[in-house]
């Protein structure tokens, strides 16, 4: 066992609020993610309109906030229209996005009844690939205007009456990458999202926007994207995005570990950015820093075996990509990532784990009427967005460091704390992989403790993953001793914990 890793954080201290639109996720017209995935019409659970009863209740119990609608890559080229009035009216179309075939039979008004369902804050993409102003304002006057009008009439034609009220929008989707249907240059992407920005509140003021910013870190023109489209934007959104993927190498597991300090300094290159810029949201605050896609994703695999093969073929509706199966090491790196997003807590003002169901996921179903069952990463997601409420308090961290060949020198333990009345939940993820640690947690004069770990199940390996039939990693109770107010507790080689204290009065 290595030496004793020692945190340390004043309850009291102030912080920011934690955004709970952090704990947000997407939904894709892309691969299983809609259809056999959310919405299979011959299921034994499915509803009348086509949607899993076993899938929504996982997702309740994910505890997701926000979901983003309907890309992604597919937003480039989708026609909005298609996706409203009689379903056996509706259009198939080709998805150049995916090679695949749309139905259609998914739109506005069935995605948003189940994400009402499911207790979800609808965040709205609109196609500035293929189409621009006039389209993205059709979009929302159908969707937010009260009536009177010929595409607010039709709404209600359609059976809503009332407006489906989105506050989120967001200007299109990695406009900066060459796979983009409509790609564009940063000069052009930041003229057209200002335009449509502006004629958008024209519509409705009370909207919230989202400018594309760059599709990953690696780009070469991140930074001078970021520069452009906000000096073109300024003053007329509310957020920029950023997206994030990590892959291991699996001859570097430890660099993957550590991946929450890329994250990290990927999101302070962007606050610098912004700050240089001094890009202000209408209100006269910063822009705010949209995380909404954020997740493991072995990119490698996609792109030099699946993705030939795929996009090779015919043009199938619904067809298997990137599902990937995920390991007690990817629930420890989204563990970490969710760390990290909190610590940020200042300037992120929302993320989204992408995505939902199939598509690299928390949730996993199986074609021909199977069961719904957790991935691994589902479950520190899920506890994080049940326990992280009230505010993000910084602890200090004196323990082992680890050295890493891509992040350099990384502490062994990561955390961060959560303090809301008299409550407060410490998150914490253990990067090594050969030896636990002991952990002393000093916060105070508490009442009581107890905690939970995500770690390599007994009998199994940093491989391990779930399956239809059965969940081996899931999460299990970690021993909390209080010694003088200090709590101690043994956290094994890579794991994700989560502790919570009841303070005392």
């Amino acid at each position: 066992m290595t030496s004793p890793t020692r945190i340390s954080l004043d309850p009291r201290r102030p912080g920011p609020e934690v955004p709970r639109r952090l704990f947000g996720t997407f939904v894709e017209h892309m691969g299983r993610c809609v259809y056999d995935g959310i919405h299979s019409p011959g299921h034994a659970t499915a509803d009348s309109t086509g949607f899993r009863a076993d899938v929504l209740d996982l997702v309740r119990e994910l505890g997701a906030t926000v979901v983003r609608y309907p890309g992604g890559n597919f937003v480039s080229g989708y026609r909005w229209e298609d996706g409203v009035g009689p379903r056996d009216e509706r259009p198939v179309r080709l998805d150049a996005a995916w090679h695949s075939t749309e139905t259609n039979q998914v739109g506005l008004h069935e995605f948003a009844d189940w994400a009402d369902a499911a207790g979800l804050e609808v965040m709205e993409a609109v196609n500035l690939g293929t189409r621009g102003v006039a389209e993205a304002a059709d979009l929302l006057e159908y969707a937010n205007h009260p009536g009177g009008t010929a595409l607010s009439d039709r709404r209600r034609a359609n059976g809503r009456d009332e407006p489906f009220g989105i506050r989120l929008w967001c200007l299109g989707n990695e406009m900066d990458g060459p796979w983009q249907i409509g790609h564009k240059t940063a000069e052009e992407y930041g003229r057209l999202a200002a335009e449509t920005a502006r004629m958008m509140r024209f519509i409705d003021p009370t909207v919230e926007l989202v400018a594309a910013g760059s599709s990953n870190h690696e780009m070469p023109t991140f930074g001078e994207w970021e520069r452009t489209v906000l000096r073109h934007t300024a003053g007329l959104v509310d957020h920029i995005s950023v997206h994030a993927y990590y892959e291991e190498d699996p001859t570097d597991p430890q660099s993957f570990l550590a991946s929450g300090a890329a994250l990290d300094r990927y999101i302070g290159e962007v606050v610098d950015i912004i700050d240089e810029v001094d890009a202000r949201t209408p209100g006269g605050a910063p822009v705010g820093i949209s995380v909404d896609e954020w997740n493991v994703w072995n990119q490698t695999r996609w792109n030099e075996v699946d993705k030939p093969r795929v996009f090779t073929g015919d043009w199938p509706i619904a067809p298997r990509l990137i599902e990937d199966d995920y390991t007690v090491t990817d629930a420890v790196v989204v563990g970490s990532l969710l760390i990290t997003l909190l610590r940020r807590a200042d300037r992120v003002s929302m993320a989204n784990l992408a995505q939902l169901v199939n598509v690299i996921a928390p949730i996993r179903t199986e074609p021909g009427g199977g069961p719904a069952w957790r991935q691994t990463t589902f479950h520190p997601f899920r506890l994080t967005a049940e326990a992280a409420t009230g505010r993000v308090v910084p602890v200090e961290v004196d323990g082992a460091g680890i050295t890493t060949a891509r992040h350099g020198d990384v502490d062994a333990v990561d955390a961060i704390a959560t303090v809301d009345g008299d409550v407060a939940h410490v998150f914490l993820a253990h990067r090594s992989l050969d030896a636990p640690t002991e952990v002393e947690l000093d916060l105070g004069p508490v009442a009581s403790a107890d905690a939970v770990v995500i770690t390599v199940p007994e009998g199994g390996d940093r491989h391990t993953t779930n399956s239809a039939d059965a969940e081996p990693v899931a999460p299990a109770a970690l021993a909390v001793e209080v010694v003088d107010g200090v709590l101690h507790f043994t956290l094994p080689p890579l794991a994700w914990a989560r502790v919570r204290v009841q303070l005392a009065s």
